[in-house]
């Protein structure tokens, strides 16, 4: 779904609103799965799937309270998360050109 479409469906019928309703229009666009790279920009982007902001401060305060980590541990972890990136990037790029020869005419 393209943001014109997103935006055509919450604006109001003047049309006069659109601006404050680009945000909103952007983060839908970016959250929704694309079939085309099998994942949803934001989860090819940053890695991990979008969550709500009370979610993820829950999630980080509950990680250090309880995993209490340790620096190197920290940038090995993040090493980790690096690599994932690359097979997420990976996996995006084959299932776009896989979408791209199934949709050939």
């Amino acid at each position: 779904m393209a943001i014109k479409n997103i935006l055509e469906k919450t604006v109001n019928t003047t049309r006069k609103d659109w601006s404050k309703r680009l945000n909103d229009a952007l983060w839908a666009y970016r959250t929704t799965y694309k079939t085309p790279i099998g994942m949803s920009p934001y989860r090819l982007v940053f890695g991990k799937m979008c969550h709500l902001p009370v979610e993820v401060e829950h999630k980080a305060y509950w990680t250090i309270k309880e995993m209490n980590m340790k620096v190197p541990a920290c940038e090995e972890e993040r090493k980790l998360q690096l690599q994932e990136f690359d097979k997420l990037r990976l996996e995006a790029f084959d299932s776009a050109m896989w979408y791209k020869e199934r949709t050939k005419f």
